[in-house]
């Protein structure tokens, strides 16, 4: 076979894997944030207190849960809680009930672009909302600053780990996450530095001095159970709880769930 049709092909073949790779560097966000088409209208449940925060990507929105039965004066434990990539904060806070009832004020934390919040999701740009989130809500008389748990599902394990290595925390709890997002680029044939929004989790896990406790499906098809025990292997603080289920149905037990959630942080 003569050689300048198999340069030509060669050729061809490289230019179309190039012009291939760099319209996923260029429209990856679009994979990895779909929630922010999510479409949201009116104000958060009674009892719930909105709390605008300011970043360079513009105005943003949490929403604080507050603890039940609270006495005048007391300072309480809070989870500051970020969602998964295909979520909003409007479809949390019946699942997150059961924080409440161990006494805990819960924060839940929108991404910019998501819901109410403008600008656009990065991993720059979630981490300095996070940052943002912890600065103002500490600023409450009825936040112990001492006993403060974050809490990252999903893509939310980024954010959750992007804010524990940059401000103190009593706890790190995460959920279905990652080691980072780099193994993934595999699934779409490119290398891992075209990964643009990297949330390293393992190097924070790695670095906390904290507990940790890690949760994971057996059967989670979307961000493989071995991400979660990769990451229990980084720090001896560590511990991995698995449920036999897959990613979107975790946890197949809300009952079971709190129970080990409240046995981990009475122990700590």
């Amino acid at each position: 076979m003569p050689l300048k049709p198999i340069f030509r092909f060669l050729s061809l073949a490289g230019i179309a894997y190039v012009i291939y790779a760099l319209l996923i560097f260029f429209t990856q966000r679009q994979f990895i944030y779909p929630g922010r088409s999510i479409r949201v209208n009116g104000n958060p449940p009674e009892g719930i207190s909105p709390i605008k925060i300011e970043t360079s990507s513009g105005s943003g929105e949490a929403w604080f849960m507050p603890p039940l039965k609270r006495k005048q004066g007391e300072r309480r434990p809070l989870v500051i809680f970020f969602h998964g990539n295909g979520e909003v904060i409007d479809y949390l806070p019946e699942q997150l009930e059961g924080f409440r009832e161990l006494g805990m004020g819960v924060l839940l934390v929108e991404y910019p672009g998501y819901g109410r919040s403008s600008g656009e999701p990065s991993e720059k740009s979630i981490t300095e909302t996070a940052v943002s989130a912890y600065d103002t809500i500490l600023q409450r008389d009825d936040v112990d600053t001492g006993r403060i748990v974050l809490f990252g599902r999903s893509l939310g394990g980024g954010a959750a780990c992007a804010l524990a290595a940059r401000r103190p925390s009593a706890a790190l709890i995460l959920q279905s996450t990652f080691t980072s997002t780099r193994p993934f680029s595999r699934s779409f044939l490119v290398p891992g530095f075209f990964v643009r929004d990297v949330f390293d989790n393992g190097a924070v896990v790695t670095a906390y001095r904290q507990p940790i406790l890690i949760f994971h499906g057996s059967r989670d098809t979307i961000i493989p159970p071995k991400h979660g025990r990769d990451l229990q292997k980084l720090s001896p603080r560590a511990r991995l709880v698995e449920f036999p289920c897959g990613h979107n149905d975790f946890p197949p037990d809300w009952h079971e769930f709190y129970r080990i959630i409240a046995a981990f942080l009475k122990e700590i």
